[in-house]
């Protein structure tokens, strides 16, 4: 099993990227959360793999952080789960996210997600409920601060402003903002960057 991989990047093609690791190009697949933080071309970075094996096929898939691995497994385990529709969950929500949408059995925050239908989403929080609540991925602090950047993130894209250009706010302000704080932090942010 390949476990973790750390090399330089050498191409970006979402959602794959190809990572030189001693003269070994690997191709991984990478949910869209994990692509868009890796570091530019031709730097090092490490990235959390799993490796499936069919039997025309092996697949590499490879994640920022140990939690969005143990999710993924979480999720191919589960019957109709495949490793493209695992990979959309977490390219659509965050590790905090889905926990939170599990917890309180939010069907609707997971049929936002492209391919996730109201069906295949009850099914996912049945299937996830007891599996997410004995994991032991620490998202304590996360789930309130996730609430806090989810509703930023919902001002800000009343406000007009594009998925990407409030995500990337979000991430420059500080993670105990207050909610009014973060607002007000975000909008002089972006208007710097107009």
């Amino acid at each position: 099993m390949i476990g973790r991989l750390t090399g330089m990047l050498l191409e970006k093609r979402p959602p794959q990227v190809l990572l030189d690791v001693q003269g070994v190009g690997y191709e991984v697949d990478v949910p869209m959360s994990t692509f868009y933080d890796l570091p530019a071309i031709g730097s090092q970075t490490t990235l959390y793999t799993h490796l499936m094996i069919r039997e025309d096929i092996h697949l590499l898939f490879g994640f920022a952080t140990e939690s969005e691995r143990q999710i993924f497994r979480q999720l191919v385990k589960i019957s109709g789960i495949g490793a493209r529709t695992a990979l959309s969950l977490l390219s659509g929500l965050s590790v905090p996210d889905l926990y939170q949408a599990v917890a309180v059995q939010d069907s609707m925050r997971l049929t936002k997600v492209p391919g996730i239908g109201k069906k295949t989403a009850e099914r996912l929080l049945l299937e996830l409920r007891d599996k997410l609540s004995s994991a032991s991925i620490d998202v304590g602090n996360a789930l309130t601060s996730s609430t806090t950047s989810n509703d930023i993130l919902n001002a800000l894209l009343s406000l007009g402003y594009n998925d990407r250009e409030a995500k990337w706010a979000i991430k420059q302000i500080s993670a105990d903002a207050a909610l009014a704080d973060g607002i007000r932090q975000a909008l002089q942010l972006l208007s710097k960057e107009n």
